[in-house]
């Protein structure tokens, strides 16, 4: 369902108007899409949902100074990247969790699982490692390097409008994405098995 930009106009003077439902709009025309793009970010459900969560709660804090200068999405792509990095940033200063820790419930101490994401039939096998891979590598990416690859070729955005978003000079965008493209096929050759390398 594709919305149109004055539609975003509409609802967002009304929520400057202090129309609370017209932000409740707002959030389910774009909550899907926001929600995407940091579940891309991240590979991580919670993380996603988390990251979707505060930059919808800064949305609204920020939503009277918003003069339209741009579309809404741009600025919810800039919002929804600095929640992002705002996310990494506390990772590393926070400790990490053994995965073979145990974990305590209701009923005693259990060893922690986690779900196998494999998808059973023989004929995704490859797909699934090709796409884990490319999850690997993205993974291994600056932050910055990782928005700006899955902005421009998941989100389908334009240098113009990830310039706009990072707020950045447009031939910034262009060199760190060209060197972002280089950095992930380093790191893809290591798999040539999977990926046709040309």
């Amino acid at each position: 369902m594709s919305h149109s930009l004055s539609d975003d106009g509409v609802l967002i003077r009304r929520c400057q108007q202090g129309d609370r439902t017209a932000f409740d709009d707002l959030i389910r025309r774009h909550e899907r899409r926001a929600y995407q793009y940091a579940f891309r970010l991240t590979s991580n459900p919670e993380e996603a949902s988390d990251i979707v969560a505060d930059a919808f709660i800064r949305i609204y804090n920020a939503l009277q100074s918003f003069r339209s200068q741009s579309a809404f999405t741009t600025w919810m792509y800039r919002i929804l990247t600095n929640c992002y990095l705002d996310l990494k940033k506390k990772e590393r200063n926070r400790p990490t969790v053994s995965l073979e820790s145990t974990m305590q419930t209701a009923s005693g101490e259990v060893e922690r699982q986690f779900e196998d994401p494999g998808e059973g039939p023989d004929v995704e096998v490859e797909r699934f490692a090709r796409e884990e891979k490319v999850q690997d590598a993205l993974g291994q990416l600056p932050e910055y390097q990782r928005a700006m690859l899955v902005m421009y070729h998941v989100e389908m955005l334009s240098y113009e409008q990830i310039a706009e978003a990072l707020d950045l000079p447009l031939g910034t965008v262009k060199s760190r994405l060209n060197r972002a493209r280089l950095s992930l096929r380093e790191l893809l050759v290591r798999d040539e098995e999977l990926f046709v390398i040309e």
